[in-house]
């Protein structure tokens, strides 16, 4: 059966971590066996995490994305043991990915040229100090001679934000999976599914985890409701990795991959991301007022 998850939404204002947290406590008491933050441009995911996974049990926490470029992979390991610590053993899944060229080079002001090669010699440093091993690493885009004393909480698993062969590949090689945003159904069936899963048993390692976050609305109104997510998420529709996944499904723009109709409906598209090979399904709710409820309330019945 595919696990169902939620995002978190962005938080704002001085008791956003208060609003995070009861976020996080509603997704558990809930029943969802995840819940996963961006990181963006607001409260960085994994501090977020730290605090609010802290203080509620049980469910697992992620990160849906945390760029690379920006941090050394020895800082990003150094934190996302520090979050593990304070959220406990076999809670944090760490998702990492490249974000994008418009992001690193025209934001920050890093090189986004070499990116697989980035990735792979990012990973070989980020893995072993996860693992709590030392690492002497010298690549052409990262360097590492480091050890952590950070507390150990056990094996942070990692997820990579892969849609490319070759991105998939690695993914399968290194990681424990890929993470997903804006790539329906037919994609994960014909091209994310059948890549990294033939890349893991080539490599001799277990099947790999395909987390799919998606948009998703129960309503009968759903003309206003694609309307609505065509303005919220109008931007993917821009950054290359996310178009050429919308190119592949066959779709306009990002509206036309959110989820959206009454309970049957919806629920006849998430079967259809399971059979295509999706391992966890985490909801994007978007959503206002008694929709947002009713969204809610339908997930829910899938954690049964």
């Amino acid at each position: 059966m595919v696990r169902i998850g939620v995002s978190l939404s962005e938080r704002s204002g001085p008791d956003a971590l208060v609003k995070l947290t009861g976020d996080l406590k509603r997704a558990a008491d809930d029943g969802f066996s995840s819940a996963w933050l961006s990181n963006i441009f607001g409260l960085d995911a994994l501090t977020s995490l730290a605090v609010a996974g802290s203080q509620v049990p049980g469910i697992e926490v992620g990160t849906a994305v945390v760029p690379t470029y920006p941090r050394h992979p020895a800082v990003l390991a150094q934190q996302a043991r520090t979050t593990a610590a304070a959220t406990g053993p076999g809670r944090l899944t760490l998702g990492i990915g490249l974000s994008h060229q418009i992001v690193i080079e025209e934001m920050y002001g890093y090189s986004f040229k070499r990116p697989l090669r980035h990735m792979d010699e990012y990973l070989s440093v980020l893995l072993p100090l996860l693992d709590n091993q030392p690492v002497a690493f010298t690549g052409e885009t990262v360097k590492g001679q480091i050890g952590l004393t950070t507390p150990s909480e056990g094996r942070v698993p990692v997820l990579l934000a892969a849609l490319g062969p070759k991105m998939l590949q690695l993914a399968a090689e290194r990681t424990d999976g890929t993470i997903l945003w804006m790539t329906g159904p037919t994609t994960v069936k014909e091209h994310i599914a059948p890549t990294i899963t033939a890349a893991a048993e080539a490599a001799g390692r277990a099947a790999p985890r395909i987390v799919c976050v998606l948009p998703v609305g129960v309503t009968d109104d759903v003309e206003a409701a694609h309307a609505r997510a065509g303005k919220a998420f109008a931007v993917y529709g821009t950054l290359p990795s996310y178009r050429a996944m919308m190119d592949r499904e066959g779709a306009a723009g990002p509206a036309d991959l959110a989820i959206i109709g009454d309970e049957d409906t919806v629920g006849a598209k998430l079967e259809e991301l399971a059979k295509a090979g999706v391992t966890d399904f985490v909801a994007g709710e978007f959503l206002p007022r008694d929709e947002g409820v009713r969204t809610r309330t339908f997930l829910k019945t899938l954690t049964a």
